[in-house]
Parts: structure tokens; sequence; C-alpha cells
């Protein structure tokens, strides 16, 4: 009995299954433009003419994919810029939400602006240090809604340690009537340069799949991994007969 009760004070444990977990990484968000202009066909896919959203989904999702170790999370922008998907390691998620969007889902004027603000503020609250917060723009660049000018939340951007990269795509002339489409190439670029990132231009779509695998190298994910193993208390059957035994002793006593 009494050495039921030295295994039970010992609180020995069963362990799991080894688990793996991702050593320190990025948080990565993408801000993807669902404005009205993004569905204007003037960027190439395998030598054919596609919206601006398509070119951006036939590669971004190979690019969220690679991110092993990274926090990767999505916010989309209109009119108004909304979280879709917070930042999580469930890549194929934040894959299957980018998929799903579709043009005018936020609304068809462009919030540059609250879309960079707002991934401040998730991106500030927690997470790793500020070096390793990142934002990956992808817009035609054209702010025409929104509280905060693009400049001003670039400011405060940078002020909160958050690098941005910006990717305009499609042609800097809008090709369709009726929307106002023009690549506005100087305000990517002063937001990049404000905040220490790099702007990008992609026309067409092997131009994209260029500038992903330059910021893989710029911003390498994080290979390494944590083995971890998880244990369940082993003290309990231990307890369980030490208390039996004592009942049976007390038994025998009393009948002796």
């Amino acid at each position: 009995m009494w050495l039921c009760l030295l295994f039970a004070a010992a609180r020995p444990l069963l362990l799991d299954t080894e688990l793996t977990a991702p050593a320190t990484g990025r948080d990565l968000m993408l801000a993807v433009d669902l404005s009205g202009s993004m569905e204007v066909r003037d960027a190439r896919l395998a030598g054919r003419p596609r919206s601006r959203l398509t070119a951006i989904k036939s590669v971004a999702g190979d690019f969220i994919e690679r991110r092993v170790g990274d926090r990767v999370g999505l916010i989309l922008f209109g009119g108004q810029a909304y979280l879709q998907a917070p930042l999580s390691f469930d890549r194929a998620t934040v894959r299957a939400f980018l998929d799903e969007s579709s043009v005018g889902l936020a609304g068809r004027q462009t919030a540059l602006g609250d879309a960079i603000g707002l991934a401040v503020k998730r991106m500030s609250d927690e997470g790793p240090a500020p070096e390793h917060r990142v934002l990956v723009l992808l817009t035609d660049g054209a702010a025409t809604a929104g509280v905060l000018t693009p400049l001003k939340a670039a400011q405060l951007a940078r002020e909160a340690g958050l690098r941005i990269y910006t990717i305009g795509i499609g042609s800097s002339r809008g090709s369709q009537p009726g929307i106002s489409s023009e690549l506005d190439e100087a305000t990517l670029l002063a937001i990049a340069n404000l905040t220490g990132g790099r702007y990008f231009r992609a026309a067409a779509t092997d131009r994209l799949e260029q500038i992903y695998a330059e910021l893989d190298l710029l911003e390498p994910a994080e290979l390494d991994e944590l083995a971890l193993r998880s244990g369940r208390p082993a003290h309990l059957p231990a307890l369980v007969l030490a208390l039996l035994l004592g009942l049976a002793l007390a038994w025998r006593a009393r009948r002796a």
C-alpha cells in the first residue's frame, strides 16, 4: 500500500504520441483588394486576359501554403476593410477564404488606408517581435474610400514596426470603360518605402510568381519545428489500489 502511495505522490505521466509545433516564425497578413477595379481584365494568365483578382488567386494560394511555421491571416477590403481570417497556422483555411472571395464583397470602392490600419491593429495586439510582422498588400492602389489615408496608415504601421510589401496589380492605365482602374504606383511605392518593405509591379501572372518567390527570400519561412509530447496522469490507478488495500487491511483488522 505504501509503495502505491509513493508512486501516486510522484504524479507520473503516460506520454502520448509526439506532436510537432512550429518554432518562432512570422506573423504574415495578406490584404487583398476586392474593389470594382479588381475585375478589370488587364492581367494575363497562361497568355490570356484575366481579371486582376483571378490573377491574385491563381498564385497567392501556393504562396500561403509555403509559409510553414508562420501564422497567416487574410484581410479583404473594398469600401470597407474586414478581417476574413485571423492569424493562425491553418493555412488551408486562409487559402479557402481567399478562393471564395469575389469582387464587390466588401464594397466596390477602395479603402486602402483602412485595410492597413486594420492590419496594424490586429498584428500589434499579440504575436512575435515587430521585426517578424509582415503585411503583403495586393491592390491596384487607387484609394477612393475610407477614414485613413494610405500614407497616414503607413505611418502608423511604421510606428508599430509593421513592414509592408505592396504589389500593384494590372496595367498603369485602366482598360475597362466605366471603372476607375488606374494603378496608383506612387502611393504603393511610398507605403513600401515608409515601412521598410518593397514595392512590386505585377502585370502578368508569371511576374506574380516571381514576386512571391522574392518574398520567400526576403521573408524566409521558419522551417524548424519543436517536438512536443502531451501526457496523461498515471497516478490515479495507484491511488485506487492503495485505497482498496487500506480497506482490505481495515476489514482484516476488524475480523481479528
